[in-house]
């Protein structure tokens, strides 16, 4: 893994879960420490497993990272009381890049996962490299899909699922208010660029003074501008920004929720969703989506039927989708319905992680003995 934990990463939790569950694992090793400070329910499973590796000696070289964490994940396996048969790197940056050097020393097989930034900060050749020696490379979404098989490189596609039993409509209110102005919008994910709730915040300010409230989950070092800019178009009546919480109260928020959107860009360093949790999440929740057709967000979302899609960026098409299901419960309840029949046919979380079980016993057959 890279840090851990990282209250973002539930895709992570729910996978390495299901792989002990099915008895295929023996550790967790992280580069980094992640952010404990606030963490999501059921992490505690896998706590007697983690091991988080010390920090490489200040002014390493990449190079010499790698060596120094796959130095320090030999000796947390030689440590274990449990046989090592492959190691699998989460991401394809560092984590990958250690978890290969790691195998090669250990003489067991290797693999490793991609998500979305992590193959684009990995040089092409590098990519290929690693992905010859490897018995698997997995891969969550269409866009990381695309990527890979444009370097040139194979991949098996296995889709990240959602809990539908957690996130579900049960208590959804069926409001057919036809006021806007009673209409609340929640947005969720971390404050940073490739999320793009400044769109969202001007969305809002567009649909005018009688238009809906906006409720941002989340937090991150675009705090401040967020609120400043929600300050100049004041429009803090509105518009708030409620921090960070866990899949203890997010169930309930979508449930209390008119729409939900996800305003997703590719940012300047070409940082993009792949396809972020929230989409399912609220797709099992059964809420009316707004998404930006960005990244692998189109792949869940078919814009028609389960969800309104808008080019990433534009704040104008973002508003008068806004209003358009503001002014029509009847749409919001429609859109709704689909999307959860879609998350429950295509997402659900236990039928996806019984096919990433199926996949890393297949590429690491002697792991599921």
């Amino acid at each position: 893994m890279s840090g851990w934990p990282r209250l973002s990463e539930t895709f992570a939790q729910n996978e390495l879960i299901a792989i002990r569950r099915a008895g295929m694992l023996a550790a967790v090793v992280a580069t980094k420490p992640g952010d404990d400070a606030l963490v999501q329910p059921g992490l505690d499973e896998l706590d007697d497993l983690v091991t988080v590796l010390p920090a490489p000696p200040e002014g390493a070289t990449p190079a010499e990272q790698v060596a120094f964490h796959a130095e320090a994940l030999v000796g947390v396996v030689g440590s274990l009381d449990t046989p090592v048969d492959a190691v699998h790197g989460y991401f394809a940056h560092h984590p990958a890049a250690v978890a290969h050097a790691a195998a090669r020393r250990l003489g067991v097989a290797f693999g490793f996962s991609v998500h979305a930034l992590d193959v684009r900060k990995v040089d092409p050749d590098e990519l290929r490299a690693r992905a010859a020696d490897a018995a698997i490379v997995a891969t969550c979404n269409a866009d990381a899909l695309a990527v890979l098989h444009g370097t040139g490189v194979a991949s098996t596609l296995v889709p990240h699922g959602v809990d539908v039993h957690r996130f579900s409509p049960a208590g959804r209110d069926a409001s057919t208010d036809p006021t806007t102005a009673d209409v609340d919008v929640i947005a969720v994910g971390r404050l940073v660029e490739k999320k793009g709730f400044p769109t969202l915040i001007a969305a809002i300010a567009a649909t005018g003074a009688g238009g809906p409230r906006l409720t941002i989950l989340g937090d991150g070092p675009d705090r401040t501008a967020l609120t400043d800019q929600v300050d100049a178009l004041d429009i803090r009546t509105r518009v708030h920004l409620a921090g960070r919480v866990t899949h203890a109260d997010l169930p309930e928020r979508y449930r209390r929720a008119d729409i939900v959107v996800v305003p997703s860009i590719v940012d300047r360093n070409g940082d993009r969703d792949g396809l972020p949790n929230v989409v399912l999440e609220a797709m099992a929740s059964g809420c009316a989506i707004v998404a930006s057709d960005v990244a692998a967000i189109a792949s869940a979302i078919d814009g028609t039927t389960n969800g309104i899609l808008v080019p990433p960026g534009d704040a104008a098409a973002l508003a008068s989708a806004i209003d358009e299901l503001a002014a029509d419960p009847a749409l919001r309840a429609r859109l709704g319905a689909a999307a959860r029949r879609t998350a429950v046919d295509r997402y659900e979380l236990g039928v996806c992680g019984s096919a990433w079980c199926d996949v890393l016993a297949a590429a690491y057959p002697v792991v599921a003995r």
